[in-house]
C-alpha cells in the first residue's frame, strides 16, 4: 500500500478577529440584556479572539461552503492546482443545507473538475473522519492525492434571537463553571473558519508529514446523547427530531439551538477521552514518552489541567511542553480546529524531520474521538 503525507496545509478565517468586549455587538444580546455568565464562561475558556462570517450589522460574509473553498484554493501553486484534485473531502457539523451536501457545494464553488467526493457529518470528529477518508484512499492507491477540509459556520446559531433570556445562578457559576456551559458557553467560545489539507503518496519539500496510523473511537453504545441540534432530548435519553415537531414549536422551544447535557460532559468526556487514547497508542505500540507534539482539540482550557491528570491516571502523561493549543487566538472552530492547529504548527519554522505529532479529537454529541500519528519527513 502507498504511503500517505500531508503536503501542504492551509487555512481561512474570515473578517478581522473579534475581541471578547466585541462579541455581544457581533451577536447581539439575549433578551436585550448582557449576559450574566459571559465573564465567568470567557475567565475558563481562555479564548481571546475569535472569527464570524458576518459583519457587526448581522450581514453575511461567507457560507460555510465559501469558507472551506477560500481555505482550499490556499493549497495551489507549485505543482499543485486546481485540476490536479482527485478527491475532495470534507467535514462540518454546521452545513450551509440539508441538501445537497457540505461538499458538493464546495465543489461548487471550487469550479475545478469532475472529481470524486465525500462528506463527512457530525461534530468536531467530521474534520478527522473526512481525513480518514482520504488518508485511506490514496493509501489504497484509488486517488494519488486528496484533498480533505474541516469547517464551521456557527456563528449564525449564535445569534441573540436563537436563545431565551438568562436564567444561570452566578453562585453556583462560581462554584463549579461546567454549570455554565448548557447555554451560554456554546455563545461564548464557537468560531467561524475552515482549514485544508493536501494528501499525496510522495512527500514535498522542505517538509512532509507523514500519517503512520488513524483511530476512531465510539462510545454511544453505552452514553446518551450528550450534545445536539435540531431536536430535543427527552427523560429517557433519546433525541426526538425536529420533524416530528408542529413548525410553530421549532422557534419556540429553540430546537435549533446547540445544547449540551453539562452533567454527561463534566462526568465522561475526559473519562473516555483518555481511555481511548490509551487504547489507540497501545495498538500501535507507542509510548507517550515518543511524541514531540501533542495537538488535542479542546473546546475550552477549563479541560486542560483536567485531561492531562486523567492521561497520567491511565499510564500515558504527556508533558505540558508538548501540547500545541491556539484555542486562545482562533477560538473553537468544532471539525476545523485540529486542521487550524496543524497548519500553525507547519507554518512555525519549528518542526525537525522525524518527530512525531500526536493529533486528538473528542466529540461530545454521543462522546466520540478520533486520533492520528504523524511523523515529520524532510526532503
Amino acid at each position: 500500500m502507498a504511503e500517505v503525507y500531508i503536503t501542504r496545509a492551509a487555512k481561512f478565517l474570515p473578517n478581522d478577529p473579534v475581541s471578547n468586549d466585541e462579541m455581544e455587538n457581533y451577536l447581539g444580546l439575549v433578551n436585550n440584556a448582557a449576559s450574566r455568565a459571559k465573564r465567568i464562561v470567557l475567565r475558563n475558556n481562555g479564548i481571546k479572539t475569535r472569527y464570524y462570517a458576518f459583519d457587526q450589522s448581522g450581514a453575511s460574509t461567507h457560507t460555510n461552503a465559501q469558507l472551506t473553498a477560500k481555505a482550499i484554493e490556499g493549497l495551489y501553486g507549485e505543482g499543485f492546482g486546481p485540476e490536479d484534485m482527485e478527491l475532495l473531502s470534507c467535514g462540518t457539523s454546521s452545513p450551509d443545507t440539508l441538501m445537497p451536501s457540505h461538499t458538493v457545494l464546495v465543489h461548487g464553488f471550487l469550479q475545478n473538475r469532475n472529481l470524486e467526493v465525500n462528506c463527512a457529518s457530525g461534530n468536531c470528529c467530521a474534520g478527522m473522519n473526512a481525513l480518514k477518508f482520504g488518508y485511506l484512499s490514496v493509501k489504497s492507491d484509488g486517488t494519488r492525492n486528496a484533498v480533505c477540509a474541516g469547517s464551521e459556520r456557527t456563528s449564525s446559531w449564535m445569534l441573540a434571537d436563537k436563545f431565551n433570556a438568562e436564567i444561570e445562578n452566578l453562585e453556583k457559576l462560581e462554584e463549579q463553571p461546567i454549570l455554565s456551559f448548557k447555554k451560554d458557553f456554546l455563545r461564548f467560545m464557537l468560531s467561524d473558519g475552515a482549514g485544508a489539507f493536501l494528501l499525496e503518496n510522495q512527500p514535498r519539500g522542505p517538509l512532509s508529514l507523514k500519517i503512520e496510523w488513524m483511530e476512531g473511537y465510539s462510545y454511544a453504545h453505552e452514553l446518551e446523547t450528550c450534545m445536539y441540534a435540531g431536536g430535543e432530548k427527552q427523560e429517557d435519553g433519546n433525541v426526538k427530531p425536529w420533524s416530528e415537531y408542529e413548525p410553530k414549536e421549532w422557534l419556540n422551544q429553540s430546537l435549533f439551538a446547540i445544547k449540551q447535557d453539562t452533567r454527561l460532559l463534566d462526568q465522561h468526556i475526559l473519562e473516555k477521552g483518555a481511555e481511548s487514547l490509551k487504547l489507540a497508542i497501545d495498538k500501535h505500540h507507542l509510548a507517550s514518552s515518543e511524541i514531540d507534539y501533542f495537538l488535542p482539540h479542546v473546546s475550552s482550557h477549563y479541560f486542560v489541567s483536567g485531561l492531562a491528570k486523567s492521561l497520567e491516571e491511565k499510564g500515558a502523561p504527556i508533558l505540558p511542553e508538548k501540547w500545541f493549543m491556539n484555542l486562545a487566538r482562533v477560538g473553537n472552530v468544532g471539525a476545523g480546529s485540529i486542521y487550524l492547529m496543524l497548519e500553525e504548527l507547519l507554518a512555525s519554522g519549528r518542526l525537525k524531520a522525524g518527530e512525531k505529532i500526536l493529533l486528538s479529537v473528542p466529540e461530545s454529541a454521543r462522546f466520540t474521538y478520533s486520533y492520528a500519528l504523524l511523523t515529520v519527513v524532510s526532503v
